[in-house]
């Protein structure tokens, strides 16, 4: 239903644009929430998103379709934009949104549009854009609403009610004297206590929090795991600095999912802001491709080496794409799995003997019946038992043993520092082959006097 209805505003979009109807365009832009706009864009080329950007009137709206645009995109289209009017935009934008959108423009324009903003909101992004853009300090949000530990729940209340300048407030944050994050309230609690209450006679000292510094994933895993609409920022000192809300949580899910995904396919996420540049995507896509390219003339190595039993028993040739494909297609699987556990923190280094030992036998069952199957095939086509147990024993090796290096690279990978994803399908396929073909041929040499 949400596809039927983005075609039929794009189509509406549209045949306004040819018209030149520019009052009609504003009526339906200032009608369509900014998510869909947004959605929008992708349909048209860059001049025609510039000039749907600047037929919307209302500023607080324009920065609201900005921040839901694919960051990619937004390098090329603010360099089209008047300066004034994307000054003016940005000075709508959260602060954390506005952090991050200048942080992905061309240093000149993004220093022009720092100096432009109004002390107060710059001195805060430019904090802002001091840390890490991957950690809890680059995603937070400044505008964090907090309290005193030394007012009556009276007092909280009345300042709630004047707390327009927030975005959302899901927890009250109790403070000290300077700033140290001492505790926490839900709205409920003020709402079912006396009024001359002091706040640090009800709050909960047990806060959940993350440093500044803490990585953007981390924070992420916690929000889920804890089921919590917001989680306080601190610094090395315990004062608060920020608030990540759960819409903030989402984004990073959706990057670090996108990133897992891209590595696994043997790219990087600079491909998508490389539009259809094909050599340098190539160049990106190349490395792991080429890692492909030496397993394989490993592989071929292997045939070579064993030579001698191919000329004397020329049938196992049949085998050969049978035995690889398998192997590597589990031992895929395996990594893949292995992957998401670790990114999710099912899996750790505590847990990872059970880990392999569970794939080891699930490993060897689809070997059994895999290796059953396949020896009927060999058995029934070449009318042959020998090379049919050969084949079988064969395989039930081989999956076995790529279901146990999908877990082994894959740790080997997060053991070392580097992102466990990039062994997935190139790397690990690679391998397998490689174990697989020597596997069927030390098997078929074994029972050589038998086959000829």
């Amino acid at each position: 239903m949400h596809e039927q209805k983005i075609q039929v505003l794009q189509g509406t979009v549209s045949k306004l644009l040819r018209r030149g109807a520019v009052t009609n365009l504003k009526k339906a832009l200032g009608k369509i929430h900014p998510a869909d706009i947004a959605h929008l864009f992708r349909y048209f080329e860059l001049h025609e998103q510039k000039t749907l950007l600047t037929l919307i009137t209302d500023l607080d709206r324009a920065a609201d379709v900005i921040s839901e645009l694919e960051p990619d995109s937004w390098p090329k289209l603010a360099e089209l934009l008047d300066p004034e009017f994307l000054i003016s935009v940005v000075h709508e934008m959260a602060d954390d949104d506005s952090a991050v959108f200048i942080r992905s423009l061309p240093e000149e324009l993004a220093e022009q549009i720092l100096a432009a903003l109004h002390d107060d909101q710059s001195e805060d992004v430019e904090h802002l854009l001091g840390y890490d853009e991957d950690t809890a300090g680059g995603i937070m949000s400044t505008d964090v609403f907090s309290l005193d530990q030394d007012l009556t729940v009276k007092e909280a209340i009345e300042a709630l009610q004047d707390s327009e300048d927030y975005e959302m407030v899901f927890y009250v944050y109790v403070t000290d004297d300077h700033n140290h994050l001492v505790g926490v309230l839900s709205l409920r609690q003020l709402l079912t206590v006396p009024p001359s209450t002091h706040l640090c006679d009800i709050m909960s000292t047990n806060v959940m929090r993350v440093r500044t510094d803490m990585d953007q994933e981390v924070v992420a895993d916690l929000v889920a795991k804890y089921n919590i609409l917001a989680i306080p920022v601190v610094d090395d000192h315990g004062k608060l600095m920020g608030l990540i809300t759960v819409d903030d949580v989402i984004d990073v899910m959706r990057d670090e999912a996108t990133e897992d995904i891209l590595r696994m396919a043997g790219t990087s996420e600079e491909e998508l802001l490389l539009g259809y540049k094909s050599f340098q995507i190539a160049r990106l896509r190349l490395p792991w491709l080429l890692t492909t390219l030496v397993g394989g003339v490993v592989t071929g190595t292997l045939m070579w080496y064993f030579k001698a039993t191919l000329e004397q028993v020329i049938m196992l040739i049949s085998f050969i794409p049978v035995i690889t494909g398998m192997g590597g297609n589990v031992g895929g699987q395996t990594s893949t799995i292995l992957v998401r556990g670790f990114a999710t923190g099912r899996i750790d280094f505590t847990n990872l003997r059970q880990v392999f030992f569970k794939e080891l036998r699930v490993g060897l069952i689809m070997g059994v019946v895999c290796g059953l199957v396949i020896a009927a095939v060999a058995m029934v086509w070449h009318q042959n038992y020998y090379l049919g147990l050969v084949v079988g024993i064969a395989m039930v090796t081989a999956i076995t043993v790529a279901a146990c290096m999908g877990v082994v690279v894959t740790a080997f990978f997060k053991k070392v520092g580097i992102d466990p994803a990039i062994a997935s399908s190139p790397f690990v396929q690679t391998v397998n082959d490689i174990t697989g073909i020597s596997i069927y041929f030390l098997t078929a040499t074994l029972f050589l006097g038998y086959l000829v």
